[in-house]
C-alpha cells in the first residue's frame, strides 16, 4: 500500500529502531518513543515504519513550521501515496467575549486562510477515501471535527448514466454547504447554466467539475481546467465531498436546535435566579437559533458544534509523535 521511494537504506541504529517500533505496533503497544538528535534521520526511520505496517498515519507536531517541513519531506518519500497537511486555518482569531461590568460585548473576529482551508478539506477527504494516507498535522487536529459518519452521509456520488433531478442535485449541494455563485466559481461554490452544473470542490482551486445532464440523466462528468475551460479528463463515478468540514444534514441541525432551546431556558433561569440581568439579556439577544435553523450557518457562539456533533471524530490512525531534541 505505502511505497517508500529513497536512494538511501537504513543504517547504524536505524534498522534496530525500525524493527523495535514495528514489533511494538504489531503487539498493540499504545505508546512508543523514538529518540534522536537533530539530523539523525528520525523522519526516514518513521517512514520505514509506516511502509512496514501499512496503516493510515497521522503525524502530530507542535507548530506549523515543523508541520510544513515534514509535509514536504513525506511528499518526497511517498510520491505515489496521499500526503496531506492539516493545521489551523486562521491567520488571526479573536474569540467572542462579554464583560458584564461594562456591559461590553466583543464579537468574534477571525481571518481565515483559504489555501490552508483547502488543504484541510483535502486531508479530511483523503482520510475517508484512501487508506494509503499520511496526514501531517499540528495540534489543531486534536479539536473535534465533524462526526465522520455524518460527513460521509453528505458525500454525493455522481455516476454517468444515473438519473437525478437537477433541483434535487442542487439541494444536495446546498445541504453540503456549497454556495451558488454563477459569477465567481471559487472553492466551495457551484453554478448552474441550463442543464450544466459546475462544481468547485473545497479541497482545490486547480480544477472544477462539470456535470452535463439531459432529461435528468447525467450524460458526462468532466474535470475542467479553470483557466482554459478545457476538459482534462472524464469520470464514470465522482464523489463530491461537502464544502465545509462541519456540515450537517438539516434534520440533525433542527434536532440540535431543540436541545439548545432547552439549555437556553436553563441558562436564562440560572442568571435570573442569581439576579444577573445583563447576562440573562445577553443570552436572549444572542440567541442564534433562527439563523441556524434557516441557513445552517452560525457566525458566533463557540460551543454549538458540540451539540450538533454528539461524538468526536474517531481517528482510526496510528498516532506518531516525532520528538525533536535540540
Amino acid at each position: 500500500m505505502f511505497k517508500l521511494r529513497s536512494e538511501y537504506k537504513p543504517t547504524g541504529d536505524q534498522p534496530e529502531a525500525i524493527k523495535s517500533l514495528v514489533n511494538g505496533l504489531l503487539e498493540g503497544k499504545k505508546t512508543q518513543v523514538l529518540l534522536g538528535a537533530t539530523g539523525t534521520g528520525k523522519t526516514f526511520t518513521i517512514s520505514n515504519v509506516i511502509a512496514s505496517v501499512n496503516r493510515p498515519t497521522i503525524v502530530l507536531v507542535h507548530n506549523k513550521t515543523l508541520a510544513g517541513q515534514l509535509y514536504n519531506e513525506f511528499k518526497e518519500l511517498f510520491p505515489e501515496n496521499r500526503v496531506e497537511y492539516f493545521v489551523s486555518n486562521f491567520d488571526f482569531y479573536q474569540p467572542e467575549a462579554y464583560i458584564p461590568k461594562s456591559d461590553t460585548y466583543i464579537e468574534k473576529s477571525a481571518m481565515m486562510n483559504m489555501e490552508i482551508e483547502m488543504l484541510r478539506s483535502a486531508a479530511i477527504n483523503a482520510a475517508l477515501e484512501r487508506k494509503d494516507t499520511i496526514i501531517v498535522a499540528s495540534v489543531a487536529a486534536i479539536y473535534a471535527l465533524q462526526d465522520p459518519d455524518e460527513y460521509r452521509n453528505l458525500v454525493i456520488y455522481l455516476r454517468r448514466g444515473d438519473t437525478i433531478k437537477r433541483k434535487e442535485l442542487i439541494n444536495q449541494l446546498i445541504e453540503g454547504q456549497f454556495k451558488r455563485n454563477d459569477l465567481d466559481l471559487a472553492p466551495g461554490t457551484f453554478r448552474v447554466s441550463g442543464e450544466i452544473i459546475e462544481i468547485a470542490p473545497a479541497s482545490t482551486n486547480e480544477v472544477y467539475y462539470r456535470i452535463e445532464m439531459f432529461d435528468d440523466e447525467i450524460e458526462r462528468i468532466s474535470e475542467v481546467d479553470p483557466v482554459t475551460g478545457r476538459s482534462i479528463k472524464q469520470y464514470q463515478v465522482l464523489p463530491i465531498f461537502p464544502a465545509y468540514s462541519h456540515a450537517s444534514r438539516h434534520e440533525k441541525v433542527i434536532k440540535a436546535c431543540e436541545a439548545i432551546k432547552e439549555e437556553l431556558k436553563e441558562r436564562v433561569e440560572y442568571y435570573r435566579n442569581l439576579d444577573l440581568p445583563l447576562e440573562k439579556e445577553l443570552f436572549m439577544i444572542l440567541n442564534p437559533l433562527e439563523n441556524l435553523e434557516c441557513v445552517q450557518v452560525l457566525k458566533t457562539i463557540q460551543c454549538i458544534s458540540m451539540v450538533v456533533n454528539l461524538e468526536r471524530l474517531r481517528l482510526l490512525y496510528l498516532i506518531i509523535f516525532l520528538m525533536t531534541i535540540y
